[in-house]
C-alpha cells in the first residue's frame, strides 16, 4: 500500500488517520516522520497534516478545509464565509473560524486562523462540492456580520457584501435573530436589510417583524462614527450622515 496516495486522499488528516492505515503506531510514526521530511506531508499545526500536490508543490488542503480541521465543531463563519460564497469584496489573509471548542489564533502559511465563539450550531452546513467544509448558511452569515461588524471585517466591508445578495430566505433571518433577541441586532439588521429588500426579495412584513422588536433605545449603528451621524426616528438608530449615497456610489465609507 502507498501511504502517500492514501493520505492524499484526505484534505487534512491527523495520526490517528495514519494509524487506520499502518496497524502499527510506531511504524505510523515513522512512516509520517518520513513523508515529512520529503516534504510531501505538511504539519499545518499540533496534529493537523496535509499532502502536498506534487504538481504544484501546494498543499492539497483550502484554508477552509485546514479551517475547519481545528476543532471537532469547527465551521467558516462571518467575511470568511461570504469569501466563499463569493461575496467579499476583499480576500483577507484572516480566516473567521466559529466553535464551541476554544483554539488560540495561530498563522500558518501567512494566514491568521481566529477563534470566534459559537453561539449556534443552527444555520451551520456542510459545503456543497467541497469535502471536510462547515459554514453558515447566507442568511446566518448576514445576521452574524451584521451582529458582529465592529470586530470583524468593519462596516463598510459588510455593505460591500451584501450589495452582492440577491435573496435572503426571511424565515430563515427570522430564526436567526430570535436566536441572538437582543434589540440592537433587530434595529441594525432591520434597517440595512430595509435598505436592500427589493435586490435580496424580502418582504414588508419582515421589515416590520424587525422594526416590531426594536424597543426604544437609541444606537448608533456604526460606533466609530458619532461625531457624523444623524437620527433615523424609524429605527431609533444614529446613522451616519450620506450612509448610502456614500456606498452606492463606490465611496469609502467616512467614519
Amino acid at each position: 500500500m502507498d501511504t502517500f496516495t492514501e493520505l492524499a486522499k484526505f484534505p487534512v488528516f491527523t495520526i490517528d488517520d495514519v494509524k487506520k492505515l499502518i496497524d502499527n503506531e510506531k511504524t505510523a510514526y515513522t512512516q509520517l516522520n518520513r513523508l515529512m521530511k520529503k516534504g510531501m506531508i505538511k504539519k499545518i499545526r499540533k496534529n493537523i497534516y496535509s499532502a502536498v500536490n506534487p504538481a504544484t508543490g501546494q498543499m492539497v488542503a483550502t484554508r477552509y478545509q485546514i479551517a475547519c480541521a481545528i476543532t471537532g465543531t469547527a465551521y467558516i463563519s462571518h467575511h470568511s464565509a461570504f469569501e466563499y460564497y463569493g461575496l467579499g469584496n476583499q480576500v483577507f489573509y484572516e480566516v473567521y473560524v466559529s466553535s464551541e471548542t476554544k483554539f488560540n489564533h495561530f498563522e500558518h502559511d501567512q494566514v491568521t486562523y481566529k477563534y470566534v465563539v459559537s453561539k449556534t450550531e443552527e444555520g451551520v452546513v456542510q459545503a456543497k462540492n467541497t469535502t471536510g467544509v462547515r459554514i453558515t448558511d447566507l442568511e446566518r452569515t448576514v445576521i452574524d456580520s451584521i451582529r458582529d461588524f465592529n470586530k470583524i471585517g468593519g462596516f463598510e466591508e459588510l455593505t460591500n457584501c451584501l450589495e452582492g445578495v440577491h435573496y435572503l430566505d426571511e424565515t430563515k433571518l427570522k430564526r436567526y435573530l430570535d436566536i441572538y433577541n437582543t434589540q440592537g441586532l433587530y434595529q441594525k439588521a432591520g434597517y440595512l436589510l430595509d435598505h436592500y429588500q427589493k435586490e435580496m426579495q424580502l418582504s414588508r412584513e419582515f421589515i416590520e417583524y424587525c422594526k416590531s422588536k426594536i424597543g426604544k433605545s437609541r444606537r448608533y449603528l456604526v460606533s466609530e462614527a458619532k461625531v457624523n451621524s444623524h437620527y433615523i426616528s424609524e429605527w431609533e438608530l444614529m446613522v451616519p450622515i450620506g450612509l448610502f449615497e456614500l456606498t452606492d456610489h463606490g465611496g469609502d465609507l467616512l467614519v
